[in-house]
């Protein structure tokens, strides 16, 4: 949970969680509700979108380095790290887990 990429995503259960006590606890009417959920699309469309083609990328780029020859200036650069985004459903997992945790702690107090 404290890297990024895997299953389930975070990132996604973080914002979800709190757009969903927000929404709970204000209602889906408040401002801070609305805002909570413009966060949370933002960070989904992010693990989902820029980030793993970002990690799709490095992936790339690091089979590039691994085929040059020694003597290459960048042959022995550490490969990048490619675990950087979300497929979708670890992005839906993650809302799902975050609603649930935010109804459960609802639910508790």
């Amino acid at each position: 949970m404290l890297s990024s990429g895997g299953m389930p995503s975070s990132h996604s259960a973080t914002v979800t969680a709190l757009a969903t006590a927000i929404g709970l606890q204000e209602g889906v009417g408040a401002a801070s509700f609305a805002i909570a959920v413009v966060l949370a699309c933002v960070v989904m469309y992010d693990a989902t979108g820029i980030r793993l083609h970002a990690g799709r990328q490095a992936e790339l780029l690091n089979q590039i380095v691994c085929e040059l020859p020694p003597e290459h200036p960048v042959a022995n650069v550490r490969p990048l790290r490619d675990s950087l985004g979300h497929t979708p459903l670890q992005v839906t997992a993650g809302a799902l887990f975050g609603c649930v945790v935010a109804f459960i702690l609802r639910s508790s107090t």
